[in-house]
């Protein structure tokens, strides 16, 4: 077990070895304080050689107004598993009426890889999830999903990283598809996976309509207006931005001319999360966006430089502040979550030479943020 205290380090949390760790999802239980890091355990760095999902729980603790966590032992998720099949992409959700926690994943058949499903036109994996109600002490066993897909849909994936329960009760997966016709090329579109019912149906949403891939969602509110608003990763330049008013059944682009947000130059999956506005003039129910993601690449790493975005008009995507660096070289996917009173964790892939080397968290405050990011290039002057 090993702690950690200091908002201007990052601690290891997954180390590369014998396996490889990649595609890092975190959840965070406000009533216990206790962060709960997932991950993917592969054989291998390729998408094909993931093999099971594993987890970490640490426990939360505020000194000397700095937040410490004390990490408990690894943990390999034997039951989010199906027979002949990779565990891949973890994204917890958490019920707060039922107190019960979903762990989504996807079961891909073992040794098919995504190309040859998009080639053959043929979805070889199925969308599952296992349940826990004492934070992951004990998982139920699987349950795989069945779900209404859009026509001509070849291959669903969720997240990966957190999804969330909105201010009415709706719990929302984030999720994307690939659509296409026969001896077509399929295209990806992001959607979302929902529930009304606490997790007894799931539904799936219409797709969004520009090509998009991974995504996140959060739930905002704008002076007394919520919405949900999704952030997807793309093959162009500038990250999809898209806002849902029906609680994230169908979803319309932001002003497309005012995007700022940049893609790497193959992509990558990026975090977002809402979190209450630190600033008094705001009302008290409003809500700001925090987004982490590689800034750069290069010829050697692909993705490096993992920065936060903070967003304080989130309806306008042309209000991204510029980023602030909390890790500099190798990075990838990150996921994030608000812990409370303005401090943030921030699970993500990183390494001295490779983006898979480790997987580490970060805690930060609010304070941080605003100190470092640019304010001339924020909507509004930040504190």
């Amino acid at each position: 077990m090993g702690e950690f205290s200091s908002c201007d380090e990052s601690e290891t949390v997954f180390e590369s070895t014998i396996y490889r760790y990649r595609i890092p999802a975190i959840f965070y239980h406000k009533d216990t304080q206790t962060l709960l890091a997932f991950a993917e355990q592969r054989k291998g760095i390729a998408d094909e050689t993931a093999d099971k999902l594993v987890m970490k729980q640490g426990k939360l603790e505020k000194k000397s107004s700095k937040w410490t966590v004390q990490w408990k032992e690894f943990k390999v998720v034997e039951e989010a598993q199906l027979r002949g099949h990779r565990s891949m992409n973890p994204c917890p959700v958490s019920n707060k009426t039922t107190k019960k926690l979903f762990l989504f994943f996807i079961c891909v058949q073992d040794g098919v890889t995504e190309q040859q499903q998009l080639n053959d036109h043929y979805n070889q994996a199925r969308l599952c999830y296992i349940t826990s109600e004492d934070l992951g002490k004990k998982w139920s066993g699987v349950t795989p999903v069945q779900i209404s897909l859009p026509d001509h849909s070849v291959i669903l994936d969720v997240g990966p990283g957190h999804g969330l329960q909105t201010q009415g009760g709706r719990m929302i997966v984030p999720a994307y598809v690939y659509t296409g016709v026969e001896h077509a090329k399929p295209k990806p579109h992001a959607a979302s996976i929902f529930s009304d019912n606490d997790g007894k149906n799931w539904w799936f949403g219409k797709i969004i309509s520009k090509k998009s891939v991974e995504c996140q969602m959060a739930e905002v509110c704008e002076d007394e207006h919520r919405f949900i608003y999704c952030n997807a990763r793309t093959e162009g330049k500038y990250r999809v931005e898209a806002f849902s008013r029906d609680n994230g059944s169908t979803f319309s682009l932001l002003e497309k001319k005012k995007w700022k947000l940049r893609e790497t130059p193959k992509g990558c999956h990026g975090s977002v999360i809402s979190f209450p506005a630190q600033s008094e003039d705001e009302k008290a129910s409003n809500t700001w966006l925090l987004f982490t993601h590689p800034t750069k690449g290069k010829e050697n790493w692909e993705r490096c430089d993992l920065g936060v975005y903070l967003n304080t008009s989130p309806s306008d995507p042309a209000a991204w502040s510029k980023p602030w660096i909390i890790w500099k070289g190798a990075t990838g996917y990150s996921d994030l979550a608000y812990i409370d009173d303005g401090w943030f964790a921030c699970l993500f892939e990183c390494g001295e030479t490779k983006n898979t080397d480790k997987i580490a968290i970060r805690l930060f405050d609010y304070s941080s943020i605003s100190s470092s990011v640019s304010k001339e290039d924020c909507c509004c002057s930040l504190l």
